[in-house]
């Protein structure tokens, strides 16, 4: 029979439970305790929160390098359009929000890492209904950071057109935690030996990645952006465009698969990456097989960006 444990007997095993991925967890905090722990074994969410068994809550993932977190206020504004569109109120303010942020950064004692903010309705039962939910959750985590190998950088990555259609228009637009079918396009092109998923939208234009914006470099030069019909608009990929002004012109337009294949560029824009060049399409090469220039300009001044207008902490 299954034993019935006390509190303090349930503590002590479950605390003895192993964990994978406890070695990457630097520092995370909880808004009902209020405080910081840097123990990842109590790194816990209530089964009976309303983002664990619904979906329903909404985040935001972060880089930082050298002490400085990148985008921060470009994340926050953006998890505060998501907020408002589910009627999601965070159970601090957005300027304490921030400062939390950089406190569990500074908690975790490393240069370099990640930091991800996960909001959710709450705990308070296992119906559907948000009145369940007295407070919404609060959780922020810092973890270590892995960044891509040189080669990646050096030789580019391949893509192939998913399986797996873009989400709807509206939901596409909030960074919900239900991320299944960003998932399983990941699962579909581990299982196919590529390095990133492309997906497509009902009219068959290219939509964005399973964590990443696409964007294409044409004949002329210009840098082509895939409107964010049904895309999530991501914050590398605008800040980019921003940095590239004067340098290399941009647009936002629908780009078809045929437009892949004749690009002298495909890039892919996202938080852990930068900008990297797919070199290889459904298996057909893009243009000379290599990183061309606007990739290379793009990263080497988002690199630099980070560096100079990153937040501190």
């Amino acid at each position: 029979m299954i034993s019935v444990l006390d509190s303090e007997d349930y503590l002590r095993r479950m605390l003895a439970v192993k964990r994978p991925g406890t070695g990457e967890v630097l520092a995370f905090y909880e808004h009902r305790i209020g405080a910081v722990c840097k123990d990842p074994r109590l790194m816990l969410i209530p089964l009976d929160d309303h983002i664990v068994h619904r979906g329903d809550g909404i985040f935001e993932t972060m880089k930082y390098l050298g002490r400085r977190v990148y985008q921060l206020d470009a994340h926050l504004a953006r998890m505060r359009r998501g907020a408002d569109a589910i009627g999601l109120t965070p159970p601090c303010t957005w300027e304490r929000l921030r400062e939390i942020v950089l406190e569990v950064c500074q908690a975790g004692g490393s240069d370099d890492g990640l930091v991800r903010i996960l909001l959710g309705r709450g705990p308070g039962g296992f119906g559907i209904d948000p009145r369940e939910c007295p407070l919404p959750s609060l959780y922020v985590v810092a973890y270590r950071f892995t960044p891509k190998p040189a080669h990646w950088f050096e030789k580019g990555a391949t893509a192939f057109r998913t399986a797996i259609p873009a989400k709807q228009d509206w939901i596409a637009q909030i960074k919900s935690v239900n991320y299944l079918p960003n998932v399983l396009m990941k699962r579909e092109a581990s299982a196919q030996g590529y390095d990133y998923p492309i997906c497509f939208d009902d009219n068959g234009f290219v939509a964005e990645g399973a964590t990443e914006n696409m964007a294409i470099v044409d004949e002329a030069g210009t840098l082509v952006i895939p409107e964010f019909t049904n895309a999530l608009p991501g914050t590398t990929l605008i800040r980019a465009v921003e940095l590239l002004a004067g340098r290399v012109k941009a647009f936002f337009r629908k780009v078809t698969e045929e437009d892949l294949y004749h690009a002298r560029e495909v890039l892919v824009f996202g938080t852990t990456g930068d900008c990297l060049a797919i070199v290889r399409y459904n298996g057909k090469p893009i243009h000379d097989v290599r990183p061309g220039p606007v990739c290379r300009l793009a990263r080497e001044l988002i690199v630099k960006d980070i560096a100079e207008n990153g937040v501190p902490f």
